[in-house]
């Protein structure tokens, strides 16, 4: 279910905005130093810090991002992928996102 090395970039209104990692502790969050200097950040729960965030699950804000439903069951049977496996989700449906956030998984 989980690489444990699978990382995304993360950008806002088209803009790298940081770097969501699987840790394995669970998931981390890292800003890019200059998106810190010309924007807010992407959500209220993911404040700007000196040292990445961390979270032992799918940070919420990204979490909401997930496909629900029927969609969820498209997405699963469409990519092969567990349902239980948030960020391999987040990955599939990321660049397609409602809202001015989009997903990239990083290689």
């Amino acid at each position: 279910m989980n690489s444990m090395n699978r990382k995304a970039r993360v950008y806002f209104r088209g803009a790298p905005a940081g770097i969501l990692a699987e840790t394995p502790d669970g998931f981390s969050f890292t800003y890019d130093a200059d998106f810190r200097t010309k924007n807010p950040p992407i959500s209220a729960s993911l404040p700007f810090s000196a040292v990445p965030l961390s979270s032992a699950r799918l940070f919420p804000f990204f979490a909401g991002l997930l496909p629900e439903g029927w969609y969820l069951n498209v997405v699963t049977a469409r990519y092969k992928i567990d349902r239980r496996d948030a960020f391999g989700l987040l990955l599939a449906v990321g660049r397609d996102t409602i809202g001015a956030v989009t997903i990239e998984e990083l290689q």
